[in-house]
């Protein structure tokens, strides 16, 4: 791949990891969706690799925006820090059972009809958290059960166009607790869970280095700017999406996700890619 293809590809990329891993979009959905659609393919099969080091741009993003809650789940009661690795465990386990098969099913022919559906379902949950945040009138802080409900449906979200950030928001939401609470908690969440997945990455280049090294200077350069992008963008998605909780309007997203939910099954109708 030539320099250029590789760089604006990887700025592509690298933006729209950024703005979707925060916004209740579905970062894995809309990687999966230009993957497949416009036909990225950084260097024979190192997609993983270079889907895995855009989300290490987002939590470059997340740790500078969080940086004085994370030094702060470090005090004593670490209540907090206790909560978050409860809330982890879920996601974590499922991940090394099923997070090969997830891969198969949203890599095989019908990857856009399985798209259009998770998109669907997280623009439901979006109205439903949306209806719910607005006629709430009793909220509480983050507890236990709170952060435990947010770590199961983080299972949910390991499906591409499943939202990891909506449905964790909604789940804290739906269970009471005050929104800028539940979203600070759902942003923290995505640490462990991008530095497990970075972690598995790294021990399988280890194990075949050929991954990485087949992409070429011009892939791995395009991947160090796309990681840029992404935690430029992810840091401006964060602020975005922090008003966004505060006001609990989250119809426009619900939006967005219908029409791209219907151009998935559009496309998997036509069968043209």
């Amino acid at each position: 791949m030539d320099w250029f293809t590789s760089i604006w590809k990887s700025i592509v990329l690298g933006t729209v990891q950024g703005l979707t891993e925060f916004l209740p979009v579905s970062s894995s959905g809309h990687l999966t969706f230009l993957q497949r659609v416009l036909g990225y393919d950084l260097g024979g099969g190192s997609m993983t690799f270079v889907n895995i080091m855009m989300h290490l741009g987002t939590l470059i993003a997340v740790v500078i925006a969080f940086r004085k809650s994370i030094l702060a789940l470090f005090k004593k009661p670490f209540k907090m820090l206790f909560m978050l690795i409860v809330a982890t465990i879920p996601a974590g386990l499922a991940g090394v059972f099923l997070g090969d098969k997830i891969d198969e099913i949203f890599s095989g022919e019908r990857a856009l009809l399985y798209l259009a559906l998770c998109f669907a379902f997280t623009g439901l949950i979006l109205l439903i958290a949306e209806f719910v945040a607005k006629r709430q009138k009793k909220v509480r802080p983050l507890g236990w059960g709170n952060a435990v409900a947010m770590g199961v449906v983080q299972v949910v979200a390991l499906l591409p166009g499943i939202s990891r950030s909506g449905s964790t928001i909604v789940a804290g939401t739906v269970t009471g607790a005050k929104r800028e609470d539940v979203a600070k908690f759902s942003f923290l969440m995505s640490i462990p869970i991008i530095l497990g997945g970075f972690a598995v990455e790294v021990y399988d280049v280890a194990k075949t280095p050929e991954v990485v090294t087949s992409m070429g200077a011009s892939g791995i350069v395009g991947v160090i700017i796309g990681v840029i992008f992404a935690a430029v963008f992810g840091f401006l998605a964060i602020k975005l999406m922090m008003r966004v909780i505060s006001k609990a309007n989250y119809m426009w997203f619900t939006i967005y996700l219908v029409l791209l939910s219907l151009t998935c099954f559009w496309l998997d109708a036509l069968a043209v890619v």
